[in-house]
């Protein structure tokens, strides 16, 4: 059995993990991030590696990391919400541990982690995938393998224009997706709908203390789960405005698997129910045609580190 370690950075946490050829992750571990601090990250890394690799062998370890990755899966081009830049993580920490090192974007290994023992294991072909946390991020195979694009910085399909001279995007575009269907637009509209309905939205403000400012992503989740409509019809937009990328992609790529990821995911037929409505209506021309069936993630936290290993198998 061979054992490798994936590694999946955040801006907050540093999570790892020994994985086997199964997919299981046989050991945790984890730091926080000390992510305004380019060398202390590195170390950090590098302490979790080695402690993972103690009295174990281990044949070579996957870094996912939130950030543009160079095409030879060696550099950190830049991280948002880390201090890389022009980073070269994979040689800094292969030295530091003499271990073989790989280095992927965090949607990446998450939807490798997924097409490989999640939601799409079934699939032997083709899959896309969307994460929908605090922004959108994703992943693509095609022809059973990652598509990484000529520079490496391909499927940033949070960044697919879908309202023009829409919402400002943090990427400095007009109306990214990221801006209608991830978990801040979830709080956008649900704070616009209880400003101007307050009537509606009794128990998401109880929750908020009373204040349409103080509404977070769980406290809407909370408030649908409870049939609080505010909160139920902000699930809606969002399904509405994810269920058209993603039909975007099936008329595209016509992948196997579609698959719907990352912290919202949580919320369940609240997002998911509406997110296939608005796929099905969107590709209503198809219906006599064959189409990739949408299914939630299925690994959760623990995808970053799986699929990280699983890549770095494959060195």
């Amino acid at each position: 059995m061979t054992l490798t370690i994936g590694v999946d950075v955040g801006g907050t946490k540093v999570a790892g993990g020994v994985v086997d050829d199964t997919g299981t992750v046989l050991v945790h571990a984890r730091r926080d991030t000390p992510a305004d601090d380019v060398a202390k990250t590195r170390d950090v890394i590098t302490e979790l590696v080695t402690e993972l690799a103690t009295g174990r062998t281990i044949a070579a370890v996957g870094i996912g990391a939130a950030g543009w990755i160079d095409a030879s899966r060696s550099t950190v081009l830049f991280a948002p919400n880390l201090a890389w830049r022009d980073e070269p993580l994979r040689e800094y920490v292969s030295n530091a541990t003499g271990l073989p090192v790989i280095v992927e974007n965090d949607g990446n290994v998450a939807a490798w982690a997924e097409f490989r023992y999640g939601a799409a294991r079934h699939a032997d072909d083709s899959m896309v995938m969307f994460t929908i946390g605090t922004g959108v991020g994703g992943g693509i195979v095609l022809g059973g393998e990652l598509v990484r694009g000529a520079h490496g910085i391909a499927a940033e399909l949070g960044h697919m224009l879908t309202v023009p001279d829409g919402h400002q995007c943090g990427c400095g575009r007009l109306g990214c997706i990221e801006q209608y269907a991830s978990g801040s637009a979830l709080v956008r509209f649900a704070r616009a709908a209880a400003r101007q309905e307050p009537h509606r939205a009794t128990a998401l403000l109880e929750l908020a203390g009373g204040e349409a400012e103080g509404i977070t992503g769980p406290m809407v989740t909370a408030a649908a789960k409870g049939g609080d409509p505010v909160s139920t019809e902000a699930f809606a937009q969002v399904g509405r405005w994810l269920g058209t990328s993603l039909a975007d992609m099936a008329q595209i790529l016509d992948p196997q698997v579609l698959v719907v990821g990352g912290g919202v995911i949580d919320a369940g037929d609240l997002l998911l129910g509406p997110t296939r409505r608005s796929f099905t209506d969107a590709l209503a021309q198809r219906s006599r045609l064959p189409v990739a069936e949408v299914r939630p993630a299925e690994l959760g936290n623990t995808a970053g580190v799986i699929g990280a290993a699983d890549l770095a198998r494959r060195i």
